[in-house]
């Protein structure tokens, strides 16, 4: 009896040494008692509700889901009610405005931001709230302030990513491309890899004409996006770079994924309107872009709607959606956001071309972007002063002074401006690159552009080029 119990003992030993070691090798802590002949169920933490994706978007300086941020203001500003101290709470419902106001084109969130912002300023100087404040001056286009507001907040917090990505868009619509490519640098240190740094990334090249360098980063950006509506805004902008590689088909299918993925991207669906048009399907093109304006009213999607009008010899519809250009422009004015960069590139193109000189060199003063430039040389040949007008082109498109962006619309603009000034070698030479760029660049200007290249012919074998 004595020897059997022995053996049971020892066989009861062998088997919890085994199991012991079994555990070990697997990588589970051997805490089971004899009898637990399996583990409890492993505890999951729930899923964030959309109210914590809209804040982590937020604060990651991604895109947010539109009800997610409706959630998430609702929340916040019962909780500012109760806790009108909460200065981290204002900051949030802050930055949450804004990130509204900017997705769904509504410049009446611009106000609102600014008030939760300013209050929890008064409360607490944090990066945060400066960064805020910055975030905000970009969605307006006041990029002196989000300079002045994102190099404080980068004071407070050296190593404060999400201030970086800021500032490379108040540097860009700056002109200051030197300080972008700083900017550019401290990010992809800070943070390199996520879906938002790859993103700003791409923008970064595409501005300097980097065109496959951009491409990459912008299809690692979808592929790492953590949020439909961050994958949404990337394909959008993914759309875009397509688009003015005058690649209609990859273009259009970027912007309809965009949709499928997040169906308030509505910058997408304008996008449809664009690709669409450029390939000859024109009801599918009106329809797409009355869609996107109807929920998104953005004044440079009225303006392009307008000239896919005007293009069909629909001049009374072309007027419509002008008006309501303008209509947005005095709505973005009224919430503090500055629209005179698209209001001059209207009057420049369809009005009073004297009247976009005025806002365009106003423009200029204050914020000498490329975009700027080239839309302030374009006023000026429309005015009559091709001369002038040259220098700015040239900004606008040469990579030696930050004009890098591979622009058909820019190129077009210098080639008729050279046309003018009788530089005809230099005119044909930028018409033709325009449309290799981009053949359906524009549907007013496109055919304009072939037309002139016709008209100037093929250079003489006899004589050196001119300009």
């Amino acid at each position: 009896m004595t020897i059997r119990l022995k053996r049971r003992r020892a066989g009861w030993r062998r088997w919890l040494i085994a199991s012991v070691a079994g555990c070990a090798v697997l990588g589970v802590a051997p805490s089971l008692l004899p009898g637990e002949l399996w583990p409890p169920a492993p505890v999951t933490a729930p899923a964030p509700g959309p109210a914590a994706l809209a804040r982590g978007a937020v604060a990651a300086g991604a895109p947010a889901a539109l009800p997610g941020l409706a959630v998430l203001i609702a929340e916040r500003e019962a909780r500012v009610r109760a806790h009108p101290r909460d200065a981290r709470s204002w900051a949030v419902l802050g930055a949450a405005y804004v990130e509204q106001g900017r997705r769904t084109a509504d410049p009446a969130r611009y106000p609102k931001a600014e008030r939760a912002l300013r209050t929890a300023l008064r409360l607490e100087e944090s990066p945060a709230v400066l960064e805020g404040l910055a975030a905000l001056a970009v969605a307006r286009r006041d990029f002196p302030g989000a300079k002045r507001w994102g190099e404080a907040a980068r004071r407070l917090a050296p190593e404060r990513w999400t201030t970086q990505a800021v500032l490379i868009d108040a540097y860009t619509g700056l002109g200051d491309h030197k300080a972008v490519g700083r900017a550019l640098e401290r990010l992809v240190k800070l943070r390199p890899g996520t879906a938002a740094v790859r993103a700003r990334k791409a923008a970064v090249y595409r501005d300097r004409g980097w065109r496959e360098d951009a491409v990459a980063q912008i299809t690692d950006a979808v592929a790492v996006a953590r949020t439909p509506a961050e994958r949404a805004a990337y394909l959008e902008q993914a759309g875009r770079l397509a688009f003015e590689r005058g690649e209609r088909e990859e273009a259009l299918r970027y912007f309809r994924e965009a949709l499928r993925t997040d169906p308030d991207q509505r910058a997408a669906q304008a996008g449809q309107g664009r690709a669409l048009a450029a390939l000859g399907r024109t009801s599918e093109a009106l329809t797409a872009y009355r869609a996107a304006l109807d929920r998104q009213p953005r004044p440079e999607d009225a303006l392009e709607l307008g000239e896919l009008y005007e293009s069909l010899g629909l001049g009374r519809a072309a007027r419509v959606q002008y008006d309501l250009l303008r209509e947005r422009v005095r709505a973005a004015a009224a919430g503090g956001a500055d629209e005179e960069l698209v209001l001059g590139r209207f009057e420049a193109a369809h009005g009073d071309a004297a009247a976009a000189v005025r806002r365009l060199r106003a423009e200029w003063r204050r914020q000498p972007s490329t975009a700027v430039a080239d839309a302030l040389g374009w006023a000026l040949y429309r005015d009559g002063r091709a001369g002038e007008a040259l220098e700015y082109a040239v900004r606008a498109t040469d990579g030696e002074r930050g004009g890098g962006v591979r622009s058909a619309a820019y190129v077009y603009h210098r080639g008729m401006i050279e046309r003018e000034v009788g530089r005809y070698g230099a005119a044909r030479r930028h018409l033709q690159e325009a449309l290799r760029i981009n053949p359906w660049f524009s549907p007013l200007d496109a055919p304009r552009a072939r037309e002139v290249s016709a008209e100037l012919g093929e250079p003489s074998v006899e004589s050196p080029p001119s300009g």
